[in-house]
């Protein structure tokens, strides 16, 4: 979506969301099951996804990182929650890619059952980033995330990725057919952003957006 004519209350976001994620961005832990998660009480944010939709790049991007979390061309490469720290202030998790067919059956039920508890049962957890990839819109099993996440009142916000690879046009269309459809998920944030981690597109409004979190508690 286009920026236009940002208002104070905009650029003060956009200042802040700059500050806060120009912080020092820390890797905690890999947790593999919930015993594993930190103990923490800052406010925390998740983004997930379907597997190479484009999360470590994303959050490479946001916190200005090459390497911070990890990329891959390989489907299914992240296998546990990831955690890091941004300046004390908030909490990144990064969770496991969804939708992979090749991983194991037994495996896949361990990922989805960890990410289906974390996400219900977090209280410090106060957004989570749903990525869709840019180029296909939602499918089937972004739905099925979407359902859980409105039967635990979990509020997510819908983040559209790799828009560098969609021209204007159908880029348009996609976004109007994500929004037209969010209005029938409880716990879906009305508004959308479109990114591209590789001309930043949408970073910075994605980072206002986030910073909004921490400066409201």
């Amino acid at each position: 979506m286009t920026d236009t004519a940002p208002s104070d209350d905009t650029r003060q976001a956009r200042e802040f969301g700059r500050w806060l994620f120009s912080q020092t961005c820390t890797f905690v832990i890999g947790a593999v099951k919930l015993d594993d998660l930190p103990d923490s009480e800052i406010t925390e944010i998740a983004f997930a996804g379907r597997s190479n939709v484009g999360k470590s790049s994303l959050i490479n991007a946001l916190t200005n990182h090459k390497d911070l979390a990890r990329t891959s061309n390989t489907p299914g490469r992240t296998q546990q929650l990831n955690f890091f720290e941004l300046g004390g202030k908030l909490m990144i998790a990064d969770l496991p890619g969804y939708g992979y067919a090749r991983a194991p059956r037994e495996t896949v039920r361990q990922w989805t059952d960890l990410v289906g508890d974390y996400l219900q049962g977090r209280p410090q957890l106060r957004r989570t980033c749903l990525l869709i990839d840019g180029r296909h819109g939602i499918k089937d099993s972004d739905r099925e995330v979407m359902k859980m996440l409105d039967d635990a009142a979990v509020s997510y916000l819908v983040t559209l990725t790799k828009c560098d690879k969609v021209n204007q046009a159908e880029m348009e269309k996609r976004i109007s057919d994500v929004a037209e459809e969010l209005k029938s998920h409880v716990a879906a944030h009305p508004d959308l952003i479109v990114t591209s981690s590789v001309r930043g597109d949408g970073i910075e409004s994605l980072r206002a957006a986030l910073a909004a979190l921490v400066s409201e508690r």
